[in-house]
This record gives C-alpha cells, sequence and structure tokens, in this order.
C-alpha cells in the first residue's frame, strides 16, 4: 500500500505527493459529475418542447420540465442515503466510484434518447428516469466526496481539502454554464432544437466515464482501513447516526440551510431576479453568473486553508456578516445602477466562499465509523427539504419587498452562524482518523 493509506492520524504534516494526487484527482471527478448534474437547466426550456407534446399549454410544459429537473433534487436523499450506508460499511472508495457511473450513464442516455415525436409519452418518462438516477448519484457524491478527501489528509489539511472538493463541485457549474454559452453561441436556436441539445449531455457522459477511470487511481481512505482492520463498520449506521448524534444532525442541516440559501438563491436565481426586477439583458446576466461562480470556485479554496488556520467560528463569524452585506449590496446596488451588477455580482460569489464552513464541521461533527451517513443524511436531507422550498419561497417574498431575496439570504446566514456557535460550545469534535488509532 502507498503512503496514501499509511497512516489514519498524522495530525500534523504537509500534503505529500499522493494527498495532492487523491485532491486533484476527487476535485476534478467532482466537477465533471457536477456538471453531468446541472447541464439539464441549461437547456430546460429546449427539452420541454422536445419531450412534451406539441399541444400542450406552454406553462404546464414548463411546469413538468422544471418538475423532472425537481425529481432529481427528490431523489438525492435516498440515492445519498443508501451509498452512505454501503460506504459505511464496505468502504468509502467503492460508493465514490459508483457515484459517477450512475451519472455518466444517464447523462449519456440522455443525449441519445429519442423524443416525443418517435416515443410519445415514453419520452418525457425516461427523461424522468434518467433525472432520479442523476439525482440519486448526486446525493451521494458531495458528502462521499467530502468524506473521502477529508479522510486522506492530515488533520490541519482538513479544510483546506473540502475547500479544494467544494471548488472542484462549484467549477462543474462553471462548465455546465460556459458549455451553454457556447451552444448558444455557435448554433441558432432551430440547430439547437434539431441536434445541437444533445452535444452537452454527450460530451458530459463521457466526461463522467473519465472520472470514473480517473477513479479508478484513487486508494481506499486509510481512516476507513482502520476501521475495517479492527472490525468495527456499524451494521446500522443510520439508526446509530438519528440515536447518537441528533444533535451534530441538527447543526449539520441548520449550516446546510445556509449552503442551499446562497447557492440557489445567489448564484442559480438572481441572473432572473435581474431580468425581472431591473429588466437587465440576459446575456449580461449570465456573465455576470460566471463572474460569480468563478470568484466562488476560487474563495473556498482560500476559506478551506483558513478554516485550517482559524477553525470554523472565528471564519464563521468574519465571513458570515461579509456574506449578507455582498448579498445586499447585489441587490441595491444593482438597482441603483445596473452596470454595477457583474462587479457586485463578482463580490458575492466570493463572499459565498464562507460556505467552505460547512463541510469542515460536518466531517469533524461525526465518529469515522458513521461518518459518511452521518453527513450524507444530514446535507441530502436538508438540501431536498430547504432546496426545494427556496425557489417557491423567494418569488413570494418579493410580491411584498423587491429586497426579499436579501432578507432570505440573510436570515439563514443569521441561522447558520448561530449553529456553527452552539457547535463550538458543544465541543463535539470528531477529527478524522482520532477514533480508529490505537
Amino acid at each position: 500500500m502507498t503512503a496514501l493509506s499509511s497512516s489514519p492520524a498524522a495530525p500534523h504534516r504537509s500534503l505529500t505527493r499522493d494527498d495532492t494526487r487523491t485532491l486533484f484527482l476527487a476535485s476534478l471527478g467532482g466537477a465533471l459529475e457536477f456538471y453531468d448534474f446541472i447541464i439539464y437547466v441549461f437547456f430546460a426550456a429546449v427539452l420541454g418542447k422536445l419531450f412534451f407534446p406539441p399541444s400542450m399549454p406552454v406553462w404546464l410544459e414548463q411546469l413538468q420540465t422544471f418538475g423532472i429537473f425537481a425529481a432529481g433534487y427528490l431523489a438525492r436523499p435516498l440515492g445519498g442515503i443508501i451509498m452512505a450506508h454501503f460506504g459505511d460499511r464496505t468502504g468509502r472508495k467503492r460508493m465514490f466510484t459508483l457515484s459517477v457511473f450512475m451519472m455518466a450513464l444517464p447523462t449519456l442516455l440522455i443525449g441519445l434518447m429519442p423524443t416525443y415525436v418517435t416515443l410519445g409519452y415514453a419520452a418525457p418518462l425516461l427523461l424522468l428516469v434518467m433525472r432520479v438516477f442523476q439525482g440519486a448519484a448526486i446525493g451521494g457524491e458531495a458528502p462521499g466526496a467530502w468524506v473521502f478527501v477529508a479522510e486522506h489528509v492530515p488533520g490541519n489539511r482538513v479544510g483546506l481539502a473540502c475547500g479544494l472538493l467544494t471548488g472542484g463541485l462549484t467549477g462543474g457549474i462553471l462548465l455546465g454554464s460556459l458549455m451553454a454559452t457556447g451552444i448558444n453561441t455557435a448554433y441558432t436556436p432551430i440547430e439547437i432544437a434539431a441536434w445541437a441539445w444533445r452535444i452537452p449531455f454527450l460530451v458530459g457522459g463521457g466526461f463522467g466515464f473519465i472520472a470514473m477511470f480517473l477513479r479508478r487511481w484513487l486508494h481506499e481512505t486509510p481512516v476507513f482501513e482502520a476501521i475495517r482492520a479492527r472490525k468495527a463498520t456499524s451494521e446500522g449506521p443510520l439508526g446509530q447516526v438519528l440515536r447518537e448524534h441528533r444533535g451534530s444532525v441538527v447543526v449539520s442541516m441548520l449550516i446546510t440551510w445556509m449552503l442551499t440559501a446562497a447557492i440557489v438563491v445567489v448564484i442559480l436565481m438572481t441572473p432572473t431576479l435581474m431580468q425581472r426586477l431591473h429588466g437587465i439583458a440576459p446575456a449580461k446576466t449570465l456573465i455576470g453568473s460566471v463572474a460569480a461562480t468563478l470568484a466562488l470556485t476560487a474563495s473556498v479554496i482560500l476559506v478551506g486553508a483558513l478554516l485550517d488556520r482559524f477553525g470554523a467560528l472565528p471564519v464563521c463569524l468574519i465571513g458570515g456578516p461579509a456574506l449578507i452585506a455582498s448579498t445586499y449590496a447585489l441587490f441595491l446596488g444593482t438597482a441603483a445602477n445596473p452596470e454595477h451588477l457583474v462587479g457586485l455580482y463578482a463580490l458575492a460569489g466570493f463572499c459565498i466562499g464562507t460556505t467552505a464552513v460547512v463541510p469542515y464541521v460536518m466531517v469533524r461533527a461525526f465518529p469515522s465509523a458513521v461518518r459518511f451517513t452521518g453527513v450524507s443524511f444530514s446535507y441530502n436531507v436538508a438540501y431536498a427539504i430547504f432546496g426545494g422550498l427556496t425557489p417557491v419561497a423567494v418569488p413570494l417574498m418579493l410580491e411584498y419587498d423587491r429586497l426579499g431575496p436579501a432578507h432570505y439570504v440573510a436570515f439563514t446566514v443569521v441561522v447558520g452562524v448561530i449553529a456553527v456557535v452552539v457547535n463550538a460550545a458543544r465541543g463535539v469534535t470528531h477529527e478524522p482518523g482520532a477514533d480508529v488509532v490505537g
């Protein structure tokens, strides 16, 4: 066995070449998998016209198209919990690789799938099945990836590892945005509807299989190897999490709420909100979204390094108010002068990097034997609940206050910061690997 699995403890040391390779391959795989999941939303309007009856009213077509997109989110908890169960019992790497395969195959099949003209009502049903498989896969990807990298690196590099991995995930969103921009620039709407819409899905399927191949070079985490050597794997990890670690579950779900609000409202919804509120051209809002996502990808890595140096509480106490202030600046500043959109959007994206505290806290909130399950259950259930409610709540808030989206983000950040403060006061910390040494 290589140095990757030499010691589950090694609390303070520099990253080795094997550590760096692991982080690079895990982050790259996460980026490619998140690209596969997110590319659907960029072509949802085209898919709605191709996979549903032409006579269907536009509003119903859009509702069903985005309902299929939402099905991917609803499938996340089930897929995540099942993969986490076996990840805690049979190994992190196996489930980590399975999630890529479960994402790559349906993405490729969507790109090859006949439309309504050929298959009739079977076409939207098959599209729904593909999205459910994608949702199940993504439910295991982020939690599994955070646990995987955290258990590979020394304790003084867990923040950086989680930051790099999160940067890979947000980088996947950026790849999807750039692909959508490229397709819409290179081809006419007629060409896109005829055949070019398939390109991003076929490319994404290829990306996924490349990622699966790359993950063959990864080793099982030294922490799980130590657990397996001691025959200390949990027979019922979810039951143990719910019985013995309810406080950690609550904290993890509340900080995940902060993350979902920042990502869904600021990164995903703001382009549409700015078009609606201020009449800004879609092309400019897309440029702003790309700038924000790029800034976020860089900032989560920086914040991860700061977490290793200062810990979760100081970073959250500074980063939380900065995130609130930048979100208000985005909405107020753009209202005052739409020309400021791109710069303010990039600033807000950079401040969202504070959410790198979420995986850092979660991987330390649960002991090694049930870590995958604890992180996956908390993260996916919270994301399904809050990620599903946010797109409904924000438009309703806009009916009463044009700053409703900023108020919502600010509220969730306050909740998240309080959760981190409470978690620090609880003093419950499970350093990856420390509880399997000896």
